[in-house]
């Protein structure tokens, strides 16, 4: 039967510096000042018609997290207004996760002070690599020893969760720069490492005009490496590419990975929410340009369509897999509405296989299942 699952926030800011040859996110250089002002008046509209169609409170919001973008091109004071009035339309959880993607070319000591003052708890700070040269392929607007100053403003801040993004199997890259960026971020021990591999997406500059990536043997020994070197530090696997310290997974990521709600605001924001009286789960998309979620008072919503009942099992599969402990079967039923029964002979196929493994109510890929995900996945595509 499904019920209703744990609530989460995401809220989009679009603009940044300048747009990055990989990135495929709604981001769109900054040509003139940011309208902060304004911006600030649409996500508080937005969040009010947003938190309207759950149609019934609950405990609150349990993370919120402000993507983009750039978000730390927003003053402290725009976060201030907007978490005050989403906890005063919709509540917020005590110890809810509230998090802020900060770019370390935007970074300032104070800056990261007031953030912290307003109620942002936790930062993201995404660093890609501490080497100036693969930075520059990149096309990002900082440098490695701006990387560096960001961690010690973020620490200074008195901000003790934190994660660092950083990417491998960049143009060029070897096998000692990958494992020394990895290193270079450890000597800050950050709660939270986002470790993944440069992937060229379509719609992008490398797309059109693609680097020259490292060959497939060497991005498997960087994986391969990367991945005892973490773990030797005491940082353990919990997803794809996701590392922490004992306790410290993000707890917006776990929820989105468990097909949890999550209301979208912001240009080009995705919401999901389950309306269990209906037997309905809702995804939601807002319009994708700046300009146009401007202007749109009425209705920011570009897109809002049902998932229909014989594609959540997959859904569900496609994130839910990726976590190391997998997931467990009352929460694929509880959050899905399909009964295990409807995947179970395809999962007992795949754990005769070895590739996923079924024990006291939970299922999760096994450690050759987890290299061949995607493969493992297609499984359960009907």
């Amino acid at each position: 039967m499904l019920e209703q699952p744990p609530l989460s926030l995401y809220m989009h800011v679009p603009w940044c510096i300048r747009k990055c040859p990989y990135c495929d996110f709604n981001s769109h250089a900054v040509k003139s000042d940011i309208p902060e002002q304004t911006y600030v008046d649409a996500l508080c509209q937005d969040f009010e018609l947003e938190a309207a169609r759950l149609g019934q409170s609950s405990s609150g919001i349990s993370s919120i997290f402000i993507g983009g973008g750039t978000p730390s091109l927003l003053s402290a004071a725009a976060y201030e207004r907007l978490l005050s009035h989403i906890d005063a339309v919709f509540g917020l959880e005590s110890a809810a996760e509230i998090t802020l993607e900060a770019n370390p070319g935007t970074a300032e000591a104070k800056r990261f002070l007031e953030y912290r003052a307003a109620g942002i708890n936790r930062l993201s700070i995404g660093v890609q690599s501490f080497n100036e040269a693969h930075l520059k392929t990149l096309g990002r607007i900082h440098s490695g020893n701006d990387a560096r100053r960001a961690i010690e403003y973020c620490t200074a801040a008195g901000f003790d969760n934190f994660n660092l993004d950083l990417m491998h199997g960049l143009p060029g890259q070897t096998e000692d720069e990958a494992l020394d960026d990895i290193e270079t971020a450890l000597n800050f021990e950050p709660p939270h490492l986002s470790w993944y591999q440069l992937t060229i997406e379509p719609n992008t500059e490398f797309f059109s005009k693609p680097p020259a990536l490292p060959a497939e043997g060497l991005l498997d020994t960087i994986h391969q490496r990367g991945q005892q070197l973490l773990e030797s530090r005491g940082y353990g696997r919990y997803e794809v590419s996701a590392f922490c310290q004992p306790g410290r997974e993000s707890r917006h990521n776990l929820n989105y990975w468990l097909f949890g709600d999550y209301l979208g605001i912001g240009a080009g924001a995705h919401g999901k929410l389950t309306q269990p009286d209906n037997n309905l789960i809702l995804r939601t998309r807002k319009k994708k340009q700046p300009d146009h979620y401007l202007a749109s008072e009425l209705s920011r919503t570009a897109e809002a369509t049902a998932v229909a009942p014989e594609d959540r099992a997959l859904e569900f599969l496609l994130n839910g897999l990726r976590l190391v402990n997998g997931f467990s079967i009352q929460e694929f039923e509880t959050r899905t509405g399909v009964t295990f029964s409807q995947i179970g002979k395809r999962v007992e196929y795949l754990a005769s296989l070895e590739l996923l493994n079924v024990n006291n109510g939970r299922v999760r890929a096994t450690e050759h299942g987890y290299r061949v995900l995607n493969s493992l996945l297609e499984e359960f595509i009907e």
